[in-house]
């Protein structure tokens, strides 16, 4: 059975990302979103969660590029002079691996957005980080560790095979990360050792801000068996803080395209969030939250 969860990012960064995440539920194939619980709309995204039920919400954990939960006093080893995270990634992550105060100022961070998840009333569906930083072991960790204890039962774990991309775009240059591949690894032996569900793969790295509705289609025709991620990052428009050359309009029609909402159909295609897939049956005898609402 080939099982797909597709996901929209920075859920909470801006209206503009609100209004596609709930554009692309109601009226396409968006599953998930992961929120981020200190972004600018925040509220506002929360608000349109609870009035869409079926649109599962997972936590977008933000320790770089982004604002604190805590105090900025209180996470001084992690942030910048404007009190916002530190944005050289590499270098935050040596000060993590070698300064015990920074540790404890992440775990403190981790758990404060845990807390604040929790706060909305929302069911954790998931949990991965803002550029991906929980493939610092030291961060995936505390990610799993911490989760666990609010509920955390699936993790975003990204590894994506190149050979697939290259079915659909034959001249797509995209082999395995070999920098990054080792701890994406660990991260999914250690989430699956915890018995968190992650997934076989994902997709959404190399075209990451470029998911066009011919790659959407193409990943959805071509999906293997097993368990699937796709993510995206739809918006309806430029917002501040937007990454340059993301195609946000591009991503929100892609998901609401009706070449793609017919692929997801397909019966050998089950469509849901990673709550429907933790205890996954036998057969196709119950509907996912997505088949239910179509």
């Amino acid at each position: 059975m080939k099982r797909l969860v597709v996901t929209a990012d920075d859920f909470g960064a801006a209206r503009e990302v609100n209004d596609a995440v709930v554009c692309a539920h109601r009226d396409g194939v968006l599953t998930a979103a992961s929120l981020m619980v200190s972004g600018t709309a925040a509220a506002e995204a929360i608000a349109c969660a609870r009035r869409m039920p079926t649109l599962h919400i997972g936590l977008h954990l933000v320790l770089v590029e982004g604002r604190p939960v805590l105090p900025a006093a209180e996470v001084r080893q992690l942030v910048d002079a404007d009190g916002q995270f530190r944005t050289d990634l590499a270098m935050l992550g040596a000060s993590i691996a070698v300064s015990r105060q920074a540790r404890r100022q992440l775990a403190a961070e981790i758990e404060a957005q845990f807390s604040a998840f929790r706060a909305t009333g929302l069911a954790l569906d998931h949990c991965n980080a803002h550029k991906h930083f929980h493939l610092h072991p030291l961060v995936g960790q505390l990610m799993i560790r911490i989760g666990r204890r609010f509920g955390l039962r699936a993790v975003r774990v990204p590894l994506e095979p190149g050979r697939l991309l290259r079915r659909i775009e034959p001249q797509a240059r995209w082999g395995p990360a070999m920098l990054t591949t080792p701890f994406a690894q660990l991260l999914r032996r250690q989430a699956r050792a915890a018995g968190l569900v992650a997934p076989d793969r994902i997709f959404g790295l190399h075209w990451s801000g470029q998911m066009t509705r011919d790659r959407l289609l193409g990943l959805v025709r071509h999906l293997p068996d097993g368990l699937s991620e796709i993510y995206l990052h739809p918006a309806t428009a430029p917002f501040p803080g937007a990454a340059p050359g993301y195609q946000y309009r591009a991503e929100l029609d892609a998901l609401t395209a009706p070449e793609v909402a017919r692929a997801c159909r397909d019966s050998a295609v089950q469509l849901g969030a990673y709550s429907d897939f933790l205890h996954p049956p036998p057969a196709a005898t119950r509907p996912t939250s997505a088949q239910r609402r179509a």
